[in-house]
């Protein structure tokens, strides 16, 4: 079935965004040495593999008006005098509209990263690099169809993509230099993603939620790793002007991500006053949990990499994020790795309990 009925404004699904890219597709015939951090990754990518229809249990219901079980507390829009004069049913569907909007630029981000991961390897010239971004390319594949999964079967509506990810997007997939991919996207949309997810994923009481989440982010550590170590090695060897050129891209992304989790295509849509909305929205409790978390994994990225110059700074402090950059990444990654392995576990205990109590039923049938 067409995904067409699902979106809240018309979408044309059988349009194509084309972006034309600039960067050329390298070939190496080096087959034998490689970075020994980058193999151990690419090996880790092989092995954590795994099928979203048999790890994920789907036949867990979900409120498509609160799909993660968000408690009501954090609900911004309690007291506003328009929100106040709706009815119960006309509450459910705007906050239908908001989870749409959140966990579609989620789904439209996923398939970038698809995309993104898919020209790492045309364009990048190391074999290692190459060699991970396609099992990468493989977990972006596996991102899109779970989350499309989730908003067409649980959520039952979708929103187009937001215009400062289509940008950030575009941007990281025209520019010349192959490592403008790496660094749109591994670094800045997928370390923020990363951290919007583990926000969701902690905040989240329905256990489908938050099994998707886990599961992905298990993934999303692996691919902020990926670009730490192809980047940092490459960075060492720019000049100050090129240098200051990625900067300035970092600091635009950053921006640009910062600011585009107000909503306001839900706003537009739904014909509600878009800046009393905007205003609740930028000083709500959720944003300003999402804003206290979205750079925890940017930030010690970016100045690993070696992009820490005085406008990037600048950006950090003017964030008021500054303070991220002492946050130990590797320990942030392990964490998001570990939560996935317990969500498993958690999993499997509980399978065995409920077969214990079959067979104890079933013999107590049988006396």
């Amino acid at each position: 079935m067409s995904s067409a009925p699902k979106y809240a404004v018309p979408v044309d699904v059988n349009e194509r965004w084309t972006v034309e890219v600039n960067s050329p597709s390298q070939f190496t015939w080096e087959y034998d040495d490689g970075r020994d951090r980058l193999l151990s990754l690419y090996q880790k990518g092989k092995d954590k593999q795994w099928d979203t229809t048999k790890r994920i249990d789907w036949s867990i219901p979900v409120e498509p008006h609160n799909p993660i079980g968000l408690p009501d507390e954090f609900n911004p829009f309690r007291g506003a005098d328009f929100y106040e004069r709706f009815t119960q049913k006309e509450k459910d569907n705007f906050a239908q509209h908001q989870a749409a909007w959140t966990w579609s630029q989620f789904l439209h981000g996923e398939q970038g990263a698809m995309v993104v991961s898919a020209r790492i390897v045309e364009t990048v010239p190391d074999l290692d690099s190459k060699f991970y971004a396609a099992t990468q390319t493989m977990d972006e594949a596996r991102h899109v169809e779970t989350f499309a999964a989730f908003l067409q079967d649980k959520v039952g509506l979708m929103m187009p993509v937001n215009d400062d990810l289509a940008k950030l997007l575009k941007e990281a997939l025209v520019a010349k230099e192959w490592d403008y991919a790496y660094l749109g996207m591994q670094v800045l949309i997928e370390g923020l993603a990363l951290a919007a997810f583990g926000v969701f994923r902690d905040m989240a009481t329905n256990p489908l939620a938050k099994q998707l989440l886990a599961y992905v982010m298990q993934d999303e550590a692996r691919h902020v790793a990926f670009g730490r170590m192809a980047l940092r090695d490459y960075y060492q060897e720019l000049t100050d002007k090129e240098r200051d050129e990625r900067e300035e891209f970092v600091v635009e992304g950053c921006w640009l991500m910062r600011n585009r989790f107000l909503g306001q295509e839900v706003y537009e849509t739904l014909e509600l006053p878009v800046d009393e909305c905007m205003e609740i929205s930028e000083n709500s409790e959720i944003t300003k949990a999402f804003r206290s978390h979205l750079f925890s994994r940017i930030v010690p990225c970016v100045k690993d990499i070696g992009l820490w110059g005085d406008k990037v700074q600048k950006c950090y402090a003017e964030m008021g994020v500054l303070d991220m950059a002492g946050f130990n990444l590797d320990e942030l990654m392990k964490a998001d790795e570990d939560y996935a392995e317990q969500v498993d576990r958690e999993k499997s205990e509980f399978s065995a309990r409920a077969a214990e109590v079959d067979q104890a039923i079933e013999l107590g049938a049988s006396a």
